[in-house]
């Protein structure tokens, strides 16, 4: 694959390299060694000086610009401090970088080129280029098209970013890396791009759209199921919620064909493109958020673009039933009892308990299509984020393989998650006195109640539901999040694809 015109990977020294701004980090009590030394020669002895005047300490904090001086080519050269370097991780250095992009997106920075072998010497070419991409793609990332007015949008650009590795061998991996963390920002951007789309511009049906797109471009298999055909199929709970809305259903399949003739993997995501909570409705302050209540399915189709990209030799099938929760005189009602696809009959004692509605269908329908194992995503509960804040995702899973899996790919993307318990004491309060079962199972546990009431229906297939109502927006740039819809949890969901190839 290529890499995009923003972001190249060369190979050869940094002072060598025509630009407007060079970078270059520095561990806290770190040698003059390297690149170092050779920018600090060029700049005749600034680095050196400032380190002895004690401005310059290496911490995770210090951001310096010193101007064009002595034999530097370009106009400016940014020390960026990433701490001590033995407790330098990946993630922190995503989260670091993110927050280096935007300034220096503030200082118009230009043509920037990056030094990468202290990082490459510290974590490793292929997770230094892999990093450095995510967090400058994710960090720049922002969400302003419908500005109008220039002042609205914030100020300078950054032309170009080069990353520089002077070892051959090293290049070629930090390209190697670099091509990966490009792939998995975009698709994480394109998830974001999505979420933060308002309802009236983000249905069901251009989210449909979407997901032909992403098929066309990336050679996937693309079904949408239209009403009618849902009927056919008896998904009585997923179209139970679109009842009350004018917005025609959208059930979308992906499918993207890398593991021959072997079972596929199931990424399910909730895609309600906005959630007025039905004839339960919610309260008016901050219902607009309720336009990312679709997030789920954003992150799985996002997902399956880098998916095909990457090329995994595995099979995955994306699964994301949308539809409006709207109220009318046609909406379904508290105490009404409708039928999944799979004959379990559920009666709806709350309208606003909806997502775990559509995803029983779309469960049983990746099982029915033959999925080895599934894992659903949902802005599902408002207890999730009482319990974990904006932090972890929580995560409920059947069976330890999966949950194991997620958790390596969690600490590959830097997405944090957190194991919640499905007790069988929790089923007696989704027990319902007129159906096999009911949509909600009151305050007490709520997250945990809307767990197993997914856990019906995955059945026996091994199966992780991931609930992201406290991750799926940011109230301000903190690292790799930007404000607004996080994208959360594309790169998880992608490096647990790799992991089932692998």
């Amino acid at each position: 694959m290529e890499l995009p015109l923003d972001i190249d990977v060369t190979q050869g020294n940094l002072t060598d390299q025509s630009a407007d701004t060079y970078v270059i980090t520095v561990e806290r009590g770190a040698r003059f060694a390297g690149e170092l030394a050779a920018l600090d020669r060029a700049l005749g002895g600034a680095i050196r000086r400032m380190q002895g005047d004690g401005v310059l300490k290496g911490e995770s904090s210090e951001f310096h610009v010193l101007p064009r001086g002595g034999r530097v080519r370009a106009a400016r050269s940014v020390i960026v401090g990433v701490g001590r370097g033995e407790a330098l991780s990946a993630d922190k250095l995503r989260n670091r970088i993110a927050d280096v992009a935007r300034r220096l997106r503030g200082l118009n920075a230009g043509r920037v080129v990056v030094s990468t072998q202290a990082l490459a010497a510290r974590l490793g070419p292929e997770q230094a280029g892999r990093t450095l991409a995510e967090g400058l793609l994710l960090g720049l990332y922002r969400f302003d098209k419908h500005h109008t007015q220039a002042d609205d949008r914030p100020s300078g650009v950054i032309d170009s970013i080069t990353l520089a590795e002077p070892a051959v061998r090293r290049a070629a991996q930090v390209r190697g890396g670099a091509e990966t963390g490009v792939v998995l920002a975009e698709a994480t951007n394109l998830a974001r791009d999505m979420e933060n789309e308002p309802a009236n511009l983000m249905t069901p049906s251009v989210m449909a759209g979407h997901a032909r797109d992403v098929a066309s471009e990336h050679g996937l298999d693309c079904t949408i199921i239209e009403r009618a055909e849902a009927e056919r199929l008896g998904m009585g709970s997923y179209l139970s919620v679109s009842t009350g809305s004018v917005q025609p259903p959208k059930f979308i399949v992906l499918n993207y064909h890398g593991g021959g003739r072997a079972r596929p993997i199931a990424l399910v995501g909730k895609g309600i493109t906005f959630d007025s909570g039905g004839i339960s409705i919610k309260p008016a302050g901050g219902m607009e958020a309720m336009k990312a209540d679709m997030s789920g399915a954003a992150c799985v189709i996002a997902s399956m673009a880098a998916i095909a990209r990457l090329a995994p030799r595995v099979n995955v099938m994306a699964v994301a039933p949308c539809t409006e929760n709207l109220p009318s005189g046609s909406a379904t009602k508290p105490g009404d009892v409708v039928y999944a696809m799979d004959g379990q009959s559920i009666e709806v004692i709350n309208t606003d308990a909806e997502g775990r509605l559509v995803l029983a269908d779309a469960l049983v329908y990746a099982r029915q299509q033959g999925a080895a194992a599934m894992v659903d995503v949902a802005t599902l509960t408002g207890a999730m984020a009482t319990t974990l804040g904006n932090v972890r995702t929580g995560v409920f899973a059947n069976n330890d393989r999966v949950w194991s899996d997620l958790e390596r790919a969690s600490a590959a993307s830097g997405e944090k998650l957190w194991r919640l318990p499905l007790d069988d004491e929790y089923e007696r309060q989704i027990k319902s006195d007129v159906a096999d079962i009911k949509n909600t199972g009151g305050r007490p546990a709520g997250s945990i109640t809307a767990a197993k009431f997914l856990q019906h229906f995955a059945g026996d297939t091994p199966w992780a539901h991931m609930d992201i109502a406290g991750v799926m927006s940011a109230g301000s740039d903190r690292g790799v999040l930007v404000k607004g819809m996080t994208g959360i949890p594309v790169r998880t969901l992608v490096h647990w694809t790799l992991g089932r190839a692998r």
